[in-house]
């Protein structure tokens, strides 16, 4: 008898230390101490339209107020300098040399190239973690009946455009909700199917539904449904891309200029600057609705771009707002305007507010940051570093190098190691074209080439390509490029 009583109380004293373990490990006041991760992403938003880096004009108070509760970074880069392979590169955690999707390349019937069931999505890694997934906003990795729709990508909940031409238009016809169309109380004029959207195109001639508007709200909503559980929302936002295929100085839609009113912008610069305001107004919302539930100390909250500001040449307003901020280029370039991107980190009582960060990350890494914060193992095909030590003031592992390339305006290459950053244009019709090399540190508006003193750095350069780059079915390499790196 007195061995049993023994045995008893060895079980049920195991059984606590588990069970003190489970809740040490996951709980904490009863809520889980896996945090909430929101990923909120504008679009075609330059580094220098927020006040936090320096803009005059916009008008930005939450997320300056973010950046100084939270952590700036200054050396963050986009996947890419266009839309869908950005996107692709956030989500698998695969630098752009080993991406499933490198361009915008459209699809049949329509949308873009879609990512197949065998890529693994931050999501997909997170539901393993027993996360809810939520994606509200522009998708463009994959329409209905495609491996790459969001419900199939590891997303418990979608809300938006899943196709990025139809995501022009704020005023749309409808957006999806789950497996279903939601039409909306808006009239649109789809233009000729024989222009490269193949009719997807258009605009509205009634406008009720603002889309941003109705992410924002279903955003919140999802914030308040999930705030029980651990969640990953994913926002990807359409502001401020403009709808290219709306008639003249109705291009940037919005429904109202605000405090832009009365300024003496044309009227597109108004629309450009009403739009950043708005998107910073419903970030402050976000943020507020976080405290409001007691969830702020559990979330870490991520906002930045999916590739840099419209080109000046062809809309004013980047150069009256200097959207590209001190670096050259803009969208569709790999020089430093059209991938390095605003980032701003917020978690209350983790991060340390006010805090400033030069540390060289990239879209890629946002894959292995989100698996350490849940626990789980980072998928092998990612190329990122997790930046979570730095967000926690801890010492912080390097990238030896950055890589991107790009199929769109001739072919290019581009590669960031250390203060040098190398790039390669016109590659389709030279494939053996010269690097050029630019000395950040002194040179941040890359102006002043001098590849030709620093063989032995393009020699590492010429390297670094060898070793990132793995050939793409879609987007195939213009043959001789790497021949004339080896």
């Amino acid at each position: 008898m007195r061995n049993w009583f023994m045995l008893m109380a060895l079980c049920t004293s195991l059984l606590s230390c588990q069970t003190k373990k489970d809740k040490d490990t996951i709980y904490e006041n009863e809520k889980p101490l896996r945090p909430n991760i929101i990923y909120i992403m504008a679009d075609d938003l330059g580094y220098g339209d927020l006040g936090a880096y320096g803009q005059q004009s916009i008008q930005t108070p939450s997320l300056d107020q973010m950046a100084v509760e939270g952590i700036k970074f200054t050396q963050h880069y986009a996947g890419s300098p266009v839309c869908a392979p950005s996107r692709a590169v956030l989500m698998t955690g695969k630098h752009p040399g080993r991406a499933y999707v490198r361009g915008n390349m459209q699809a049949e019937p329509y949308g873009q190239l879609p990512l197949p069931s065998e890529e693994i999505t931050v999501a997909e890694a997170l539901k393993d973690a027993g996360y809810i997934n939520g994606m509200i906003g522009k998708w463009g990795l994959g329409v209905e009946n495609t491996a790459g729709f969001p419900l199939d990508q590891g997303f418990d909940f979608f809300y938006g455009y899943v196709d990025q031409v139809l995501a022009h238009n704020y005023y749309p016809e409808y957006v999806w909700r789950n497996n279903e169309k939601e039409y909306l109380n808006n009239e649109v004029r789809y233009l000729d199917t024989t222009a490269w959207h193949k009719g997807l195109g258009s605009y509205s001639t009634k406008k009720v539904d603002y889309t941003h508007d109705l992410f924002t709200n279903e955003a919140l909503s999802f914030i308040e449904r999930n705030q029980d559980t651990s969640f990953f929302l994913y926002l990807p936002y359409t502001i401020p891309h403009n709808n290219g295929e709306a008639p003249a100085g109705e291009k940037m839609e919005v429904p109202d200029w605000g405090i832009y009113a009365d300024s003496a912008w044309e009227a597109e610069t108004k629309g450009y600057a009403a739009m950043i305001t708005r998107l910073d107004k419903d970030v402050g919302r976000l943020l507020q609705k976080l405290q409001d539930l007691g969830l702020s100390e559990n979330t870490l909250v991520i906002f930045t771009s999916d590739n840099g500001p419209m080109q000046e040449e062809a809309h004013d307003f980047t150069r009256i707002f200097n959207s590209n901020g001190p670096f050259r280029g803009a969208k569709r370039d790999l020089y430093e305007g059209g991938i390095r991107e605003p980032f701003i980190a917020w978690w209350p009582g983790t991060i340390e507010a006010g805090s400033e960060s030069d540390h060289m990350s990239a879209f890629w890494d946002f894959m292995p940051t989100a698996c350490e914060l849940a626990g789980v193992e980072t998928p092998n095909a990612s190329t990122g570093i997790s930046y979570l030590p730095v967000l926690l003031g801890e010492d912080q592992p390097k990238h030896t190098y950055l890589y991107w390339e790009f199929p769109i305006k001739g072919y290019q290459i581009a590669i960031r190691h250390g203060q040098w950053k190398a790039i390669k244009t016109g590659l389709e019709e030279n494939p053996r074209a010269s690097w050029q090399l630019y000395n950040l540190a002194v040179d941040t508006d890359e102006s002043d080439d001098i590849a030709a003193e620093h063989p032995e750095i393009l020699e590492q350069m010429d390297k670094f390509v060898s070793e990132a780059h793995e050939p793409s079915e879609y987007f195939p390499m213009p043959e001789g490029v790497l021949t004339s790196v080896k």
